[in-house]
């Protein structure tokens, strides 16, 4: 099928780039778990490569229940209420009483090698066409982890398949349920592109057809859209510099919030965070 094969051509341009110089290896779908939507073996790699002590004292007490034990609370903070993706990635998650972390960030200074060698493991994977729920047999086309946490998701678009980012707008809002776990509001992945060869929309939140989507483009000349891209397409820069390994993860780090807003329906208050 032409069409099919274009647009796996520009997933697979983007998945070269990223693993080749944006930092990433690939990731493997058949072990990403569809009902937690993590990747546990990558996640458990970087735990005992990084946390060593933490994992050992675990082993002790839960044997070879350690593993399942381990990502148990994993999904219990990332699903709560009180936590959720960002905080679990910047302040970690307990587990039997030890703070174990799921993300190592840039250190201050490069005076402490210990936090320079833990940083450097972090584990940033891109993964092609991800069942993602175990209640349908939908895909995406490309979701970004750290540490086997889902943080970002893409729909891409090749305008030689007479699909743009417009059709990918129209399948997170209609094709993609805000009520799977991937999608839900801050409990997994934090951001979600629309991605053609000349434009970017994203969104940090569907909801639906209210899915609000807001322009990731460069502006040409004044106006919306991108500028033209000698050595490349016009997107280029969302993998070449947004999504590169220390880009993303200093966004991650310092420059990604939540904001908590009030609004008044009739004489009560409803709180919703954005």
């Amino acid at each position: 099928m032409p069409g099919r094969h274009t647009e796996a051509a520009f997933e697979a341009a983007i998945e070269a780039y990223l693993t080749a110089s944006g930092g990433y290896t690939t990731g493997d779908r058949d072990a990403f778990d569809a009902e937690r939507c993590i990747d546990p073996p990558t996640l458990l790699a970087f735990v005992k490569e990084t946390q060593s002590d933490e994992w050992a004292y675990l082993e002790s007490l839960q044997k070879d229940k350690a593993a399942q034990t381990l990502i148990d609370d994993l999904c219990r903070a990332l699903d709560s209420e009180h936590e959720g993706c960002l905080s679990v990635l910047r302040h970690g998650f307990k587990c039997f009483g030890k703070l174990f972390r799921a993300a190592y960030f840039a250190p201050a200074s490069g005076m402490n090698p210990e936090a320079e060698r833990r940083h450097a493991a972090n584990r940033l994977t891109v993964t092609r066409q991800v069942r993602y729920s175990p209640r349908h047999a939908n895909t995406l086309d490309v979701i970004l982890s750290l540490n086997g946490i889902p943080i970002v998701t893409a729909e891409l678009k090749n305008p030689m398949t007479g699909l743009t980012w417009r059709d990918a707008l129209r399948q997170y809002k209609h094709d993609r349920d805000p009520a799977d776990r991937l999608f839900q509001f801050k409990k997994r992945a934090l951001v979600h592109f629309a991605v053609d060869p000349d434009e970017i929309y994203m969104t940090t939140r569907l909801s639906g057809r209210n899915t609000h989507f807001l322009p990731f483009n460069k502006g040409r000349a004044g106006g919306a859209g991108n500028p033209q891209n000698p050595g490349g397409w016009k997107t280029a820069y969302l993998w070449e510099e947004v999504l590169e390994r220390r880009s993303l993860l200093d966004i991650l780090a310092r420059f990604i919030h939540l904001q908590v807003e009030e609004k008044r329906l009739g004489n009560r208050r409803s709180s919703g965070r954005a």
